[in-house]
């Protein structure tokens, strides 16, 4: 019996030549290991910092406005860095990239924890913000270096199961700081605990993440379009902050600063389309005319307005309206991490043979956990809500896990290597706008309801939910959409070939 001829992967830096496995096989998964590491660090931020903010205006004697900074500050420095600092990892190195990116993190994370007033708070959460920001696109940057096939739809379930679970598992972890470290500084590790992770992680990404391609290789990618950068920032500042500040900034003023930004993303796509004739663009507007990937984005967008609403609501829920600590706030969103970490690795090894169905069914079972937890809460809305939101959360979860994962793999499948760091930056903005947006839209509706001498707040989060789930809906249309058009013949994709 002959012996089985060794398995072959692309190199990294080559993708589709042959190179034999075993250990330089086993070094890509370490490699992806450490990054997502790395990014699940700067996408808890998002979520982890609820649940402390209670104890923040304790410790800072912080006022409204300062601990609405404290939140969407983050989320307005994380967006408007995230599609250049891609295109720089596309251009430059993303190695260099992301390890700078990992190492201001760590610094900005200790600068958090240290803050003596609101002022220093606020600037070191910016700060923090911008360098996950300069991360997080690396990391599909690199899946699409290192990964090709089944493998890269299994490293994306990775991806797409540390988004959800550090989206989910953000509250608890939270909480359970606070509880260790107490209320007076126990919001202090909410930020503190990120420098270990970090100081361990640079030097093993430093010597695992592989080195950036031969100049020869990336020319024609090395222009970094600092017209399209100020024209993006600006469209996706204008775009974000009325949504981020709609809990302070109540001027109907605001809303003035919408058409700016669709102004502004006019002048950005003409601008792109117009550069992109001679040099390499920001962003490639030939991405969109690939299906999966303006599909995708579509998706994501719609998806992360309703998904991220969910945990804001349900928190200040069990905290505001029943009271419940800091730890048990976290412990009650557990079914939903839960459930969507085990089912976002198992839709990273289906998605090659189902495609987008396997997102139509996850989103099915969001929307079914969704209203059932809706329902849960109108039959037995007292102190025991917790307990009767476990099966709905854990039904919402596993349907997360399908829609996330797959979603990646399928929006990114198409996308050029050599622009894999913009087009992952554009699907995470995408995910930070929707984010942004459901939050304030569910959110209104949420406070109408549980503010006033009277709050109802069993009421308001009822409302809130449907609302959510509403915005699931869309993004189940979108999937069923591009489902159905996927089985007719389409146009060309952005390397020329028919899609």
């Amino acid at each position: 019996m002959n012996p089985e001829p060794p398995r072959t992967t692309a190199h990294p830096d080559q993708p589709g030549a042959p190179a034999v496995a075993g250990p330089a096989e086993a070094r890509r998964w370490r490699a992806l290991a450490v990054c997502l590491v790395a990014g699940f660090m700067t996408l808890l931020d998002v979520s982890i910092v609820n649940v402390a903010l209670p104890t923040v205006r304790v410790g800072l004697h912080m006022s409204e406005s300062g601990l609405q900074w404290v939140l969407s500050g983050y989320a307005l420095a994380f967006g408007l860095v995230l599609v250049p600092s891609g295109r720089l990892g596309d251009a430059r190195s993303r190695r260099a990239v992301f390890l700078t990116g990992l190492a201001l993190f760590t610094v900005a994370s200790a600068l958090a924890g240290a803050a003596q007033n609101q002022e220093w708070l606020v600037l070191a959460r910016l700060f923090q913000g911008a360098a996950g920001g300069v991360l997080v696109p690396q990391v599909s940057g690199f899946i699409q270096t290192l990964f090709q096939g089944a493998e890269r739809g299994r490293a994306f379930g990775a991806l797409g199961a540390t988004i959800g679970l550090s989206t989910a598992v953000g509250p608890l972890l939270g909480g359970l700081l606070i509880h260790l470290f107490g209320p007076q500084d126990g919001w202090r590790w909410v930020f503190l605990v990120n420098l270990p992770i970090g100081v361990v992680a640079f030097p093993i990404a430093r010597r695992l993440l592989p080195p950036p391609r031969p100049a020869a290789e990336r020319a024609g990618h090395r222009d970094f379009d600092p017209v399209g950068v100020l024209l993006l920032g600006a469209g996706t500042v204008a775009l974000l902050l009325p949504f981020v500040q709609s809990q302070q900034w109540h001027s109907p003023a605001r809303w003035l600063l919408l058409p700016v930004a669709a102004a502004l993303f006019a002048a950005f796509v003409g601008w792109e389309v117009h550069y992109g004739r001679r040099r390499e663009p920001l962003v490639s507007m030939a991405l969109f005319a690939v299906r999966p990937y303006a599909a995708g984005v579509l998706l994501s967008l719609v998806y992360f307005a309703g998904f991220t609403a969910i945990f804001f609501i349900f928190t200040l829920y069990l905290q505001a309206g029943l009271h419940y600590s800091a730890l048990a706030a976290g412990l009650a969103i557990t079914p939903f991490a839960v459930g969507s970490g085990v089912a976002a690795m198992v839709g990273g090894r289906l998605v090659s043979r189902l495609g987008r169905r396997l997102v139509v069914v996850g989103l099915l079972l969001v929307l079914a956990g969704l209203l059932a937890s809706a329902l849960a809460v109108q039959l037995w809305s007292g102190p025991r809500v917790g307990w009767t939101t476990v099966l709905p959360l854990l039904v919402a979860g596993v349907g997360s896990g399908l829609v996330i994962a797959p979603n990646q793999t399928l929006t990114l499948q198409q996308v050029p290597v050599a622009r894999a760091g913009s087009a992952g930056g554009v699907l995470q903005t995408a995910q930070r706008v929707g984010s942004a947006v459901g939050i304030a839209v569910v959110g209104s509706v949420f406070f109408a309801h549980a503010q006033g001498r009277h709050p109802d707040w069993a009421t308001a989060f009822q409302l809130g939910v449907w609302v959510a789930a509403g915005l699931v809906l869309v993004a189940l249309l979108v999937a069923v959409e591009d489902t159905v058009s996927g089985r007719l013949p389409r146009g060309r994709d952005s390397r020329g070939n028919r899609s």
